[in-house]
Order: C-alpha cells, then structure tokens, then sequence
C-alpha cells in the first residue's frame, strides 16, 4: 500500500493547515469515531466544528500564546478543543481526569492556564482544585455560579478568526507521566506535532485513506494525539476506544476493520494472555506498532495473531525517534531491538562525559534532529539536564550495533547500587517475570546503611484477579509461591542482583501510557518479606532520612 498524503505533505508545518488541508481533500472520508459514544466526525466536519470550538475560545478572551487546560476522558470535545485551540494559537494543557484534587491544584497552579474546559463529570474535581479565582467552563452543561457554559456563547457564524500560526507557536505543554517524580510540562510545537507524523507520509507504514487505525489509550496522552494528527496527514481514519479492554480489543479491531494499531506497556502481554479464539487470526491488521515488547513473547505474538509487531522508540519530549523497519523486522523479533533513527533524528551511545561509546558498547542513548520539545515549562534546570551541547540525554542505558541499531539496555535512573554493584532493575524484573508463579513484577530500590542501596521486588500473582488474591491472602499458598520466586531468582541472577524484600500485591499502579508508577510504589506503605532476616517488616513512605526504616510487620 503506498501513503497518499500529497507531495505538499512536506509543506505542512502547523496543526491549523493540517486540518483545513484535510477537510479540502477528503471533506466526507470519516476521520474520527468514539466507539463508546457512537460518533463519526468526517475531515470536513472536524475542521468546521473545531471552529466553531476556536471561535468560542476567542469569544472568551482566549488570545494566541494563552494555556487552556483540557480535563477530559476520550471525548470528542478533546480534539476538538485541541485543534480549535491550535487555530487561534492558543496551547493546550492536557489534565488526567483521575487526578486527585492535591494533583490537580498542583498541575493547575503551575501551568496557570488562562481557562479550565471540561465536561459535567469531572466539574467537581476542577471546581475543588481551581482555587484562586481561575475561570472554568463545561462543554456539555449550562453555565452555573463561576462557571461558562461553552454552548451559550454566541460567535459569529463562519470560520475562526483568522490568527497567524507557525511552526514554533506552542501547541501544547503535555506533562509526562511522572514515572519516577513530578510530572514536568513538555512545551510541544505545531512543527514538533507535524514533524513527528511527516513519517507516515514519507514511508512505512505507507499510511493512506484505506486505512484504519485504533487507539484505546487516553486523549490526554500523547498517542492519540499524535494517531489523529497522522491522519489529518494521510487521510486515514481513527477509532477511539474509551479505554484499553484486553477482553474486547481484538473484537473491536475486527469491527472497524483495523489495519495499523500503536500498543504500549502491559498491553501485548496481556492481550496475550486471552484465551486463545479461533479468530485470533481473523483481521484486517497489517502491521502492529508497539513500544517495550517483550523479548520473551514477541515471536509468541506474531503466530498467535498472525501480524507483524514492530518495535520503536519515542518520548514525550522527543517525539518519535527511532523505529525497526521491514528491512529488519525478521532478523530483530525477540532481540529487544528498537530500530534506526528516522528520517529526522540523530542518536548516539554516549559515556558519563559525553563521548561517544564504540559500537556493541553501553551508554547513554542522546538524540538530536527536528521535531523535539522546546523545554519544560517553568523549569530552565531541569531543561539544561536534559539538552546539553545540541543533544538531548534520554536516561536510557542502550547499545549500537555495527549496522546502527540500537537496543536499550535499562534506565540510568532505573537502577540500583548495592555495595558498590550497579543493578538494572528492569533485568531482575524480566527474570522475576519468566517465573510460573508471577503475573507482573516491578523493582524499586530502598536506601540502606550498610549497602547503599536494596531492591525490593513488587510481585502480581499469576492467573485471573481474583485467583491471584485469593492466593496471595491464603497465606501457606503465597508462602509458597514467594519461596519459588525467590529460587527461580537465585538460580537466575547473581547473587547480589536477587532482591531482600519482597511484597505480593493485588495490582501495580499505572501511569496513563499503561507503564508502572514506580514513585507510587515507593511510596506504598506495604508488608514486605525480608531474604535476609526472614522476617515480615513495614516498608514504604514517608521516606527515612538516613536509610531505610523496617518495622516487624507484628511490631
């Protein structure tokens, strides 16, 4: 299949042209569907009602270079809002909806948007986070005491009014996960946007009108965002899941007739744990772009649903940055590879100094090339960490081949050093992992005095919900199980990379890109086995100021 996104692909450089570009071209191709909502926009459609969404963003006072802030679930009024915003040169804040209050108050206070859009369920948690005056509006509910409802403005009938945008206006400022600390705010351009899905154009997946594409991750996150901008782009479609239901999703592809599809995180292995159907292999895919598959079941998921996964590599501040091709493809399953730079982008393996590694050897992966974010919003440190002498420093540990691909090794951040030994905790997790007994694992490291640093290994239970807690609660069976773990840890791992504490849990906490919250694990206040004392102790937050402090979980 060859991409039609015209050869004036490359000229578009903003989100507003990309739109109106894609309302001239296939005005009546369907563009959008929210599956849970039941609703098809087409491209015409799109670019109409994004701008009445601008308008009314105008109407209010929302001027170019002005922050809105977006707390929603997977709602048409998200892209809506996101591409009416971009039409004015406004920049969006996207906020998770299952924020806390505590969280909200903070994204909020530091972002300092001008106005918070939401919908009528969650305007309590805005409303008890929006202290200080801020303005609020809903889209789907008349206006009340200190709220516009968005419906009730009046604007004129027509277009947008007409604002300049480029290539640098800011488009949004997009707050990471916050995996290891407090999410900072990403400041991504209109060109960081169409320099990120130039690709789908240019080459594979060779993306054109015929196609589907189907995202179950949340608007607020990157992905979809940069799903349905690929479409603008190319004229292909794009179905919304309200969330990711490992049950239901291959139906849903089937249904829509799916042809590329993006995973993340947990979703290729427990997609793979389904039970196995006879129309496993009944889809119209072509090929599955997925980031972090793992080596062990990569192979397993090819035979299983009969389509080629394809592994690649991006962040929120960079982009898309690397991907395996079909050149490779074949050679790489199961290798943990995650392909050659694009078209765009530069990477190198460099040492604690910053100098290139030779090939074959460990080091930090740093990137350079267009389309990255223009820093962290309010944040010059943290931005002058990350950019240093042109290139952008990832905290991933990885290697190069002799051909230039890159494998990625752990996080520099993502590791712990126990009496003098560094250890990749993403290393013991695969091992823990490979185990008949554990369902997921995670590993943080706990402060000790002796030691400098201990792992402590957070297990899920093999088998369906509710057999995993009905094992971990029978206290013999977990007994058990944890024995074999540790065994099947000790036969696989040196012996200073098996962990000292252990703690059997229901669920480990998720950030929105479906990868564990490792700072909300450390700060569980859980019960934890000791290797070494054989003891059970209390772990967890508030964290001690001189290492580690183990209560007997009796005491």
């Amino acid at each position: 299949m060859t991409g039609t996104g015209g050869d004036d692909a490359v000229k578009v450089q903003d989100l507003a042209t990309l739109v109106r570009r894609a309302a001239r071209r296939w005005p009546h191709r369907r563009a959008l569907r929210f599956d849970q909502h039941d609703i098809d926009y087409t491209f015409a459609e799109l670019d109409e009602l994004s701008d009445r969404y601008g308008a009314v963003l105008a109407a209010l006072g929302i001027r170019y270079g002005d922050r809105i802030a977006l707390v929603f679930d997977n709602r048409p009024e998200y892209p809506l809002l996101w591409l009416g915003a971009a039409k004015i040169g406004a920049a969006v804040v996207p906020v998770n909806p299952r924020y806390s209050v505590r969280e909200l108050t903070r994204l909020l206070d530091h972002a300092d948007p001008a106005l918070v859009v939401t919908c009528a369920d969650h305007l309590d948690l805005v409303l008890g986070s929006a202290a200080g005056g801020r303005r609020v509006a809903v889209t789907d509910a008349e206006g009340g005491p200190g709220v516009i409802g968005m419906d009730g403005v009046a604007v004129a009938a027509g277009r947008t009014p007409d604002q300049a945008v480029y290539p640098e206006t800011l488009a949004n400022i997009q707050y990471t996960s916050g995996t290891t600390g407090h999410p900072k705010g990403c400041m991504l351009s209109h060109g960081y946007w169409t320099a990120m899905v130039r690709k789908y154009a240019d080459g594979f997946p060779h993306l054109g009108p015929d196609d589907v594409l189907l995202t179950a991750q949340p608007f607020y996150y990157l992905d979809p965002q940069w799903s349905l901008a690929a479409c603008l782009l190319v004229g292909s479609s794009l179905v919304v899941l309200d969330r990711f239901h490992p049950t239901s999703f291959w139906d849903k592809a089937r249904a829509y007739q799916v042809t590329y599809l993006y995973c993340i995180g947990m979703m290729p292995t427990l997609l793979l744990r389904q039970p196995e159907q006879p129309t496993d292999r009944e889809h119209s895919l072509r090929a599955v772009a997925c980031s972090g598959i793992p080596k062990d079941i990569h192979a397993a998921l090819e035979k299983r649903f009969g389509v080629p996964w394809y592994e690649g590599f991006g962040m929120t501040e960079t982009g898309g940055d690397l991907r395996v091709l079909p050149d490779d493809h074949d050679e790489l399953v199961g290798t943990g590879c995650v392909g050659r730079p694009n078209p765009h982008r530069e990477a190198r393996i460099v040492d604690e100094r910053g100098h290139a590694v030779p090939r074959g050897g460990t080091g930090e992966l740093i990137l350079r090339g267009a389309g990255m974010m223009d820093g962290y919003y309010r944040d010059e440190t943290a931005t002058r960490e990350v950019f240093r002498d042109g290139w952008f420093h990832t905290g991933d540990l990885a290697r190069m081949d002799e051909r230039g691909r890159v494998y990625l090794m752990g996080r520099l951040k993502d590791m712990a050093r126990r009496s003098g030994e560094n250890i990749a905790l993403n290393e013991v997790e695969a091992v823990l992992c490979s185990s008949e007994r554990v369902g997921q694992a995670a590993c943080v490291p706990v402060a000790d005095d002796v030691r400098g640093e201990e792992v402590h290994a957070f297990l899920v239970a093999r088998g369906e919900p509710a057999e995993a807690t009905e094992a971990v609660e029978a206290a013999e069976a977990a007994e058990a199980a944890l024995a074999d773990v540790i065994a099947h840890a000790s036969a696989n791992l040196a012996p200073f990379k098996v962990p000292r504490y252990w703690s059997f849990v229901a669920e480990l906490p998720l950030t929105p890109s479906q990868r564990v919250a490792k700072e909300k694990l450390r700060a569980l206040r859980v019960t934890a086995y000791d290797r070494t004392t054989g003891e059970q102790v209390r772990l967890g937050a508030p964290p001690a100021p001189h290492g580690v402090v183990t209560e007997r979980a009796d005491a």
